[in-house]
Formats: structure tokens, C-alpha cells, sequence
């Protein structure tokens, strides 16, 4: 992958190495795809540090599942993982954060094409209250300046995916703030979808949401992981447990456990962990 703007170039496919097989005849099974990693990710606005050293990979087509109490780093994480957090006045960076083992963080790499391929869902939902539903589904592809020979299609398809097609597909034209907020949510990772991202950050995505909602949100992520990498911050543990398959504890800055998702609510190795997921402290 090249985030760095310059001229097309035709590269052949990289060959997929065959492991080799195990006693008896059996195949070692092949290690996973780290799609997303952070490398000793550090962030700070001014002099307050708000991240102390993070180093975790991200393995490709799995949910993973940012827990930990309130103030502890898990949004300025997310946000650094698509170049959102430099934005911000007064916010740094350090250290690396690699997709398909590029830095995105390199000096030639445009943080418009990090943030096509690492798409972004915030807290609130937040469609542009001045344009219409459909007009809301392609307006990031619009703001990329991107060609859209078939919009009808687009919108069609992508309102499908997010489950959304059948409740709006008489009203296309009303405005995208009409809707409740179960679906403007629904509406906003649509429209993240339209750019084709491999990753989707999603930040308390449903803590604005009734129970109803959540659990379409929730259905809508477990459908989603066949194709897309999901990073998902909530404080809500029952909602970590229920959709993600790797789950990290972060505390004060630090990452404090990262597993297996039942490992984490299950058997956690840190007693910090432990001590937050039965709700001694948080």
C-alpha cells in the first residue's frame, strides 16, 4: 500500500508462501495478518502526556475492543491511528503507527489518503444537516474529489450494508438529521463505508444510542469484520465482550493487557486488569 502521492505503479502480486507441514502430514497453521500496529505510539497535548509508549499490533478482519476508565488514552489512541489527533492545537505524535507495514506517520505519506484507508466513526453521530441522506452516503467521496459515475448505486449498496436500505429507501431525499439516532449513526458509518476503507475506527459508537439501537449497531459490527478491521473504544465491558475478538486494558496511558477477549473478562494475567473488569476501581 502507498499513502505517498505519486504515479501509479503496476506491481506483480506477492506469492503466498506455503507452510511447511508438521509431522504427519498436518500444516502448521500460518501466523496472522497484522494489518494495523502501533510501535511504541506515544501522544500529548502540550506538556500533558497522554500517551506513554503503546505497542500493539492489529490483526486483520477481527474486532478489537479499546476498554479502560475514563481519561486513561483510549480516544487519543484511536485518533492516532488514522492522523486525527495531530489536528488538534497543541497535539504531538511519536513513535510509529504501520498499515500494511508503512508508516503512515512517514514524512511523504498524506494524512487525507491515511484517513480514506482508515475511516473514522465518532461518539455522536454527526451527519451534515444540510444535505440529504443519499447526499450525506457520498458526500466523503465528493470531498475527495472522487468520480462517482453510478451515485444511485452507491447509496443503494452502501445503506444495505449498514441495514438501512428498507427505512429510508422512500425519503433518500430528506435530510439526515430527520432520522433517529440509531439510524444517523447507522447513516454515518455508511457513509465511512462509501470510501472503501480496510480499517474502521470507532469511538463509544454507541453510547448515545438506546439499547434497540445498540444492538443493531452491535450486528452491524459483527457482520462488518468479514471485510473491514474494527478498532472499537467503549466503556461498556458486557458490549467489548459481546463483539470483539481481541480486547486491550488501558490505564493512565499505558497498555496494560492486551488478549483474547475471553482471556481478558475470563483468566486477565494483570491484576490491574482484573481489578477494573470486576469494578473495583473505574
Amino acid at each position: 500500500m502507498n499513502l505517498e502521492p505519486a504515479e501509479p505503479v503496476v506491481t506483480a502480486p506477492t506469492p503466498k508462501v506455503k507452510a511447511p507441514s508438521a509431522p504427519g502430514g498436518a500444516e502448521e497453521p500460518s501466523a496472522p495478518e497484522v494489518k494495523l500496529s502501533a510501535e511504541d505510539l506515544r501522544a500529548r497535548f502540550g506538556t500533558t502526556q497522554v500517551l506513554k509508549g503503546i505497542s500493539m499490533p492489529i490483526e486483520a478482519r477481527t474486532v478489537t475492543a479499546v476498554i479502560g476508565p475514563s481519561g486513561c488514552g483510549k480516544s487519543t489512541f484511536v485518533r492516532c491511528l488514522n492522523r486525527m489527533h495531530e489536528v488538534a492545537p497543541g497535539a504531538v505524535v511519536e513513535g510509529r503507527v504501520l498499515l500494511d507495514g508503512q508508516d503512515i506517520y512517514g514524512a511523504q505519506v498524506d494524512p487525507v489518503l491515511v484517513r480514506r484507508h482508515i475511516g473514522m466513526v465518532f461518539q455522536k453521530p454527526n451527519p451534515f444537516p444540510t444535505l440529504s441522506i443519499q447526499d450525506n452516503v457520498l458526500a466523503g467521496l465528493r470531498l475527495n474529489g472522487t468520480r462517482v459515475p453510478n451515485p444511485a448505486e452507491v447509496v443503494e449498496r452502501r445503506l444495505r450494508q449498514v441495514a438501512l436500505w428498507d427505512e429510508v429507501k422512500d425519503g433518500l431525499d430528506r435530510s439526515g438529521t430527520s432520522l433517529s439516532g440509531g439510524q444517523q449513526q447507522r447513516l454515518c458509518i455508511a457513509r465511512s463505508l462509501a470510501l472503501e476503507p480496510e480499517v474502521l475506527l470507532m469511538d463509544e459508537p454507541c453510547s448515545a444510542l438506546d439499547p434497540i439501537a445498540t444492538a443493531r449497531v452491535e450486528e452491524l459490527i459483527h457482520e462488518l469484520r468479514a471485510d473491514y478491521t474494527i478498532v472499537i473504544v467503549t466503556h461498556n465491558m458486557q458490549q467489548a465482550a459481546r463483539v470483539a475478538d481481541t480486547t486491550a486494558f488501558f490505564y493512565m496511558g499505558e497498555l496494560v493487557e492486551y488478549d483474547q477477549t475471553d482471556v481478558i473478562f475470563t483468566r486477565p494475567k494483570q491484576r490491574k486488569t482484573e481489578d477494573y473488569i470486576t469494578g473495583r476501581f473505574g
